[in-house]
């Protein structure tokens, strides 16, 4: 047995070492636009003085329960995937503190690691090990948020004021103090019954929510919905037009009570306490943890989030690890920061801590969403000729502040949604790397979405996130042609671009897996899809290891992690998920992936959610 003093020396160690950053990128070498073509490349790891299985037999001997476990499949079952180079199978896989230290048979891990001490535990039959799981693109703090009042399941306007109102008659001190700002998040008014745009005055129809301070954001996250008092305590709004952001207003000019993009910062949201934002925080972890996520890339990490984060850090370790990208805001009291030092925008890498918070990353957004009629498309939308969207920022500000970061060190994800945004960013990247006379690849810079892109962006494309819940309004939206370059996962992956799953939570669910139900089918829960049960453009469907890389290994590698986590090999982090079921089983329908439980969630080797069998 080993004494605690010990097992703290070990975590202490542990904690020292550091990452090491491959310089491995989504972008090529500097060439046109046209051919911009991401390629991945393969590091290779060398070994001095002794081989890996030198190692384990060096220290095989010391080896005790307490320091080290195995988990293994039963039978001969290679149950556990590794998702390294060759994505290989194993039966067994060992853990030693935090980290992983060998994988093979049961019988030759014994033979390595002195059998009869090792501590085997067996997986159930049909279980199955993945690396920890990457959701590459969430909102954290919005997410606890959103869970407070549950306005995605409104189906009609007057169905969502009602779920609003039972909520403020279930809270008393928010029913009785009529004072308070109520917030909430997750209206879709695109899948109401009559999807229009609501009003101000659609609130004084419900004698619950009559008389309030309400601010409601909508599902995709580029809208917000506000009472007739709210609308006047924000009072006065500009007439002239808002670059990057529309005011809704009626046939006189005035506003209805719906803000687009930019335009949202004339409504004061409430001032969130500590407590606030420590309870959405546990909320968010909660639901991560048992869903079977390790790592989030928070894509809303504005000063607020980061500040927070940092904190949390301070009073100790982090129950799941953060990759955080900072917001720009090109404001003028927000000039550009890249080669700055101050806290809330140093890069924080984990070099030497073994820190769970990291971020090199700064966030822009390039147009506003598909949902809500605000992302920047080369022709006018189908259903509304009179617009084509919007970009939500100056061209030049653009083309000069992301060679800046790039020269900085900083990695660029920029949110683009439409055909038009997709389109600047990627010739912004070309710029960029023109004007700095060298290869950017290192920095891996990203697009954020890239949900709707053209037949030659798609070959110049970097970086995917996103899942298919547009599928239903999209064709009305784009027409008939345009919609097959929406999520075109096939064809980004056959230009040589390398893809990452992420949900975008609270506007999706936070399940990775039904996200992995959604890259592999291309069809909704119940098996439907615009295009029939076949799936909706199934010729873009991802195989099965397409998806698992694509929520391991390629998120790692996209937040600069890969040599740590993302997959099960010798050295890197024991973060691991165990499954009820072989969701790579091509035996294992679809359908049955949707009712797979998550048995453990486990972060350095230790059962963050459930337990290690």
């Amino acid at each position: 047995m080993v004494s605690s003093q010990r097992n703290r020396s070990k975590e202490k160690a542990e904690k020292t070492s550091n990452i090491q950053y491959s310089t491995t990128s989504f972008l090529p070498p500097t060439q046109s636009a046209t051919n911009f073509k991401p390629r991945v490349t393969l590091t290779l790891f060398l070994f001095a003085l002794f081989s890996a299985g030198a190692l384990y037999l060096r220290y095989s001997y010391f080896v005790s329960k307490k320091e080290a476990y195995a988990v293994c499949s039963r039978g001969d079952r290679k149950g556990i995937y590794t998702v390294d180079a060759n994505n290989s199978q194993v039966e067994c896989m060992v853990v030693r503190g935090v980290r992983v230290q060998d994988t093979g048979s049961l019988s030759d891990v014994r033979a390595r690691w002195n059998g009869p001490l090792l501590d085997v535990k067996y997986l159930q039959e049909n279980e199955i090990v993945i690396p920890g799981i990457s959701d590459s693109h969430c909102h954290i703090l919005e997410y606890g948020g959103s869970q407070t009042i549950d306005l995605v399941a409104g189906r009609t306007m007057k169905h969502t004021l009602e779920i609003l109102a039972d909520y403020i008659n279930s809270h008393p001190k928010i029913k009785n103090d009529r004072s308070k700002i109520i917030e909430g998040w997750g209206y879709d008014h695109a899948s109401w019954d009559v999807p229009v745009l609501p009003t101000a005055a659609d609130f004084d129809t419900n004698p619950t929510t009559r008389g309030r301070q309400i601010i409601l954001r909508g599902r995709d996250g580029h809208t917000v919905w506000v009472s007739p008092i709210t609308l006047a305590k924000n009072a006065p709004y500009p007439t002239e037009t808002i670059e990057g952001g529309v005011i809704i207003r009626d046939r006189n000019g005035a506003p209805t009570g719906v803000f687009l993009d930019k335009a949202m910062e004339f409504i004061k949201p409430a001032v969130l306490t500590d407590e606030d934002l420590r309870e959405r925080f546990q909320l968010t972890v909660d639901h991560a943890l048992r869903s079977g996520l390790t790592s989030l890339h928070d894509a809303g990490a504005g000063p607020e989030s980061m500040k927070f984060f940092l904190t949390e850090q301070s009073r100790g370790i982090l129950p799941l690890r953060i990759y955080g990208m900072r917001h720009f805001l090109p404001e003028a009291d927000a000039p550009y920061w890249g080669n700055t030092s101050t806290p809330l925008v140093a890069k924080l890498r984990g070099d030497n801590t073994g820190s769970r918070l990291s971020g090199r990353s700064v966030k822009l957004f390039a147009d506003g969403a598909l949902r809500s009629g605000g992302a920047a498309l080369n022709e006018p939308y189908s259903d509304n000729p009179s617009t084509r969207g919007f970009m939500r920022i100056d061209l030049e500000l653009l083309r000069r502040v992301v060679p800046d970061f790039l020269r900085d060190g900083w990695q660029v994800n920029i949110h683009a949604i439409g055909d038009r945004a997709n389109g600047i960013i990627l010739d912004t990247f070309t710029h960029a790397q023109e004007a700095l006379g060298h290869n950017i690849r290192e920095l891996r810079p990203r697009i954020e979405h890239a949900q709707v892109l053209t037949k030659p962006d798609m070959k110049r494309l970097g970086d995917l996130g996103g899942a298919i819940s547009d599928m239903w309004y999209a064709q009305d939206r784009l027409g008939p042609e345009r919609v097959k370059g929406l999520y075109a996962f096939r064809s980004i992956l056959d230009a040589s671009a390398r893809i990452t799953l992420g949900s975008d939570f609270p506007v999706d669910e936070i399940n990775p897996l039904a996200g992995f139900f959604a890259a592999i089918t291309r069809v909704d829960r119940d098996g439907s899809s615009p295009h029939g049960p076949g799936g909706w453009f199934p010729d873009q469907v991802l195989t099965r290891l397409e998806a698992l890389r694509g929520m391991t290994i390629d998120p790692a590698f996209a937040s600069f992690t890969e040599k740590d986590l993302g997959s099960l090999e010798h050295g890197k982090r024991a973060d691991f998920v165990i499954l009820s079921k072989d969701i790579m089983d091509p035996q294992v329908s679809p359908q049955e992936i949707l009712h797979t439980k998550v048995r453990a969630t486990v972060i350095d080797g230790r059962a963050a959610y459930g337990s290690i069998i």
